[in-house]
């Protein structure tokens, strides 16, 4: 994929679609992790690896929110580093899932997901 120019930038309104669609995944996964971490029952060290994955994911997920809130996010250099980013976090939180998901399923960890 060709490097854009340095000075090229975005329509305002292709980087608002984004950040609806950034935002509502965000929120997604901000309901996900809270809805788990509030399970009464009791941790144990197969949640931990989990929910570091959640946690790093959230985070680059609210950095890049924040990062297409800037005004310079109209850049499409400073955009495009963004996307990048974003799908970063969204694949770690996949995995995060995933992993939650397979504990619960085989029996391992005992903050349950599905009931």
């Amino acid at each position: 994929m060709p490097e854009p120019d340095p000075e090229e930038k975005i329509d305002a309104t292709f980087r608002n679609g984004s950040l609806t669609a950034a935002g509502i995944i965000l929120g997604f996964s901000l309901s996900f992790i809270g809805r788990w971490v509030s399970n009464p029952k009791d941790w144990s060290a197969i949640d931990i690896a989990p929910m570091v994955l959640l946690t790093v994911g959230i985070a680059l997920q609210v950095k890049v929110f924040a990062d297409l809130l800037a005004r310079d996010s109209l850049i499409a250099e400073k955009y495009d580093r963004a996307r990048r980013l974003f799908l970063i976090g969204l694949v770690i939180v996949a995995i995060g899932m995933g992993i939650a998901l397979l504990n619960d399923i085989l029996g391992l960890g005992s903050m349950q997901m599905l009931g």
